[in-house]
């Protein structure tokens, strides 16, 4: 039988000035905005509702399991997960028991995506060498997949102490939900399907066929592992924008991901975002899902066909944009993209 394609949102709680008027909310207003959206997201039938950590003054979501856990007692449905929680810096323990917890507020409903996160700010705040940067994930990864799967955790690790026989509570009553988040370095792809855990590929840039190499890759390291391939789900994550009107979604859009990508990536010498770069982004083969339905819903499709993708991601909002647009937007991706991708695989 074949799976079921699933859709989501994701979100870093995006604290950054408007573009047009210069007006920066508060951390606590969009906060209370990504309950709201993850709510409406529910009651639309999406599937995924994702908020990443960060521990940085322009994005709010820090504490991704409290935002999450608020979210589990107002909705139904959709599966609440992490994109991503930073486990280097994360005591996974404490990690399966917050997520542990949500999955039983939310009858199941939780999913908890790991990785190492695309900055460093982590690692200071909570008191870890960044020269342990691999050794910290891939023990923290080891210890949290133990708690997964044991009651009582016998551990040896070199990056914290040891645990001998010590129980981890509370249970959850199926296995917690364990994904791996993917950056496009082959090393960590190679790494998830090693360990038979789903993966999520971030698509920022690029063309979109370039990437089906590391379907591959990850699908034959699982067979190769001894895995089901049948049974774990590839994933992809990337940044864009929906409207019903896609020339209103294409030009409402830019001025957000400008400042967006421009701001994050000043601090790592690149130029800054050019009107240029967007339009390449957003070509039928570009990595932006911007525009209107139709052409969000084939690019999904493109993807689907290349990497052979069981679920996809929009980051959405990128930046801070309004709330009440950022609601139209949800709405528009899962009452007239959704529907559209869901026709376009079955009539193939």
């Amino acid at each position: 039988m074949q799976k079921k394609f699933e859709l989501g949102i994701t979100t870093f709680a995006d604290v950054m000035p408007d573009p047009h008027t210069g007006i920066t909310i508060s951390h606590a207003e969009r906060i209370r905005q990504v309950v709201d959206e993850i709510v409406l997201a529910d009651e639309l039938g999406l599937d995924f509702y994702g908020v990443g950590e960060h521990h940085r003054a322009d994005f709010a979501a820090s504490a991704p399991a409290i935002i999450l856990a608020a979210a589990a007692g107002k909705t139904k449905h959709i599966t609440l997960g992490t994109a991503v929680s930073v486990l280097s810096t994360t005591d996974p323990i404490r990690l399966y028991q917050e997520f542990a917890t949500i999955d039983a507020i939310s009858h199941g409903r939780s999913e908890l995506l790991v990785g190492r996160g695309g900055f460093t700010e982590s690692f200071p705040l909570f008191g870890y060498e960044l020269s342990q940067y691999e050794k910290l994930f891939d023990e923290h990864l080891d210890l949290l997949l133990q708690a997964r799967d044991n009651e009582f955790v016998t551990w040896q690790g070199q990056t914290r102490s040891g645990i001998r026989h010590l129980g981890i509570y509370p249970r959850t009553e199926k296995p917690l939900s364990i994904s791996m988040a993917l950056g496009g370095s082959r090393s960590t792809i190679i790494k998830a399907g090693k360990k038979g855990l789903p993966a999520v590929l971030a698509v920022l840039g690029g063309r979109l066929p370039d990437f089906a190499q590391y379907g591959q890759l990850y699908r034959d390291t699982a067979v190769q592992s001894g895995h089901d391939p049948g049974k774990m789900k590839f994933s992809v994550h990337a940044h864009g924008f929906v409207l019903s009107d896609g020339k209103e979604a294409e030009e409402t859009f830019f001025p957000y991901i400008a400042y967006y990508r421009s701001s994050l990536m000043s601090g790592r010498g690149l130029p800054p975002y050019s009107r240029y770069d967007y339009d390449g982004g957003r070509s039928p083969e570009g990595a932006i899902f911007v525009g209107g339905p139709q052409e969000v819903a084939d690019k999904i499709l493109l993807l689907r066909k290349h990497l052979g993708i069981d679920r996809f991601f929009i980051q959405m909002p990128v930046a801070t944009m309004p709330h009440d647009l950022v609601l139209k937007a949800i709405k528009a991706y899962a009452t007239e993209v959704a529907p559209r991708v869901r026709a376009g695989i079955q009539n193939k």
